[in-house]
């Protein structure tokens, strides 16, 4: 009798796919991500021209915002209980995010696109424009009213991320081959050169000075020290990549693709990475949502996925692992 060989190890898998949402007769691709918080998603279903609010704990879609052109960026602003949405045709929406009444609208006059919020500030930043009139400009999410400061860039700002404890934010400028590094105190701009091309995605690792950007061309993940604009690593990515989370926890770093699958890198310390997993998604699927753990205690990774010939959209929902 022979013994028999040890099998291999198990291969990790840092997201389990456990539920999908049903998002019946919604079309096209969908774009970001917000949250409320508490217990609600904001889907921008961008081919769509809606707004879809996912209730978490019931698993349901229990909202439509309808009449949105080209939906983009979204956030909530928990102080005031209004969410921003983006148009790619040039305006910021406000809504109410108990009753989901529009508030008002503001013209950018040119693509509107990526938005974040500083809680600390209670500011909406505002990435839009094209080409000589990208810039990063701001909304008071408490009076709803236009900041006059705004950031020129040249070039449409693709993701961007604001420091919470300094002064930064960081922009992609895919069309530049470039990222800025804007200073809100001092109001200087420098610029970083990209070598790789297609910079569309951005997370942060604020505390150990790292920034992630993930390239269509070739597709990597790129990961720069922040203090100097140094090029830290370069790995093999996912195809078609449009977001990136920072998993500050664990460490790790996702990024969702249309090639079909998650690459899950892992950061072992500040100046070594690794590709930890691909997992398994869908043709299509590069947009998502990651917000770390629930009130329950649970972390959920949300991907949408857009209808298909067999199949209507969905929201994929995946328990994060350790």
């Amino acid at each position: 009798m022979y013994a028999q060989e040890p099998s291999a190890p198990e291969a990790p898998r840092p997201l389990v796919l456990t539920e999908a949402i049903p998002m019946p007769g919604i079309q096209g691709r969908f774009d970001h991500f917000g949250f409320d918080g508490k217990n609600q998603l904001i889907v921008a279903a961008l081919g769509n021209n809606s707004l879809e609010i996912i209730d978490i704990s019931a698993r349901v879609r229990s909202h439509s915002i309808a009449g949105i052109p080209n939906p983009q960026g979204v956030v909530y602003a928990p102080e005031s209980k209004k969410f921003f949405a983006a148009s790619s045709h040039g305006k910021l929406y406000i809504y109410d995010g108990a009753t989901f009444g529009l508030i008002k609208t503001i013209d950018f006059h040119g693509d509107v696109d990526n938005l974040r919020y500083d809680q600390a500030n209670q500011r909406v930043y505002v990435g839009y424009g094209e080409d000589e009139t990208g810039a990063i400009g701001a909304v008071d999410a408490a009076t709803n009213e236009r900041l006059p400061k705004e950031y020129i860039l040249g070039a449409h700002p693709e993701s961007f991320q604001l420091e919470s404890s300094g002064p930064n934010i960081y922009v992609n400028l895919p069309d530049l081959k470039q990222i800025a590094v804007i200073n809100r105190k001092t109001h200087a701009i420098i610029r970083w050169p990209m070598t790789l091309e297609h910079n569309f995605p951005m997370a942060l690792d604020e505390a150990d000075h790292r920034l992630f950007v993930a390239t269509h061309e070739p597709a990597r993940l790129a990961v720069f020290d922040t203090d100097s604009g140094k090029t830290i690593a370069i790995l093999p990515c996912v195809q078609d990549a449009d977001d990136a989370y920072y998993d500050a926890g664990r460490k790790r770093i996702y990024v969702p693709g249309g090639e079909g699958f998650i690459s899950v890198f892992e950061q072992t310390d500040a100046q070594h990475y690794r590709l930890l997993a691909k997992v398994s998604s869908t043709l299509g699927a590069r947009t998502a949502g990651y917000f770390g753990k629930g009130r329950k205690g649970f972390d959920r990774f949300f991907l949408a996925v857009p209808a298909r010939a067999d199949h209507g959209a969905e929201i994929w929902i995946y328990t994060v692992q350790d």
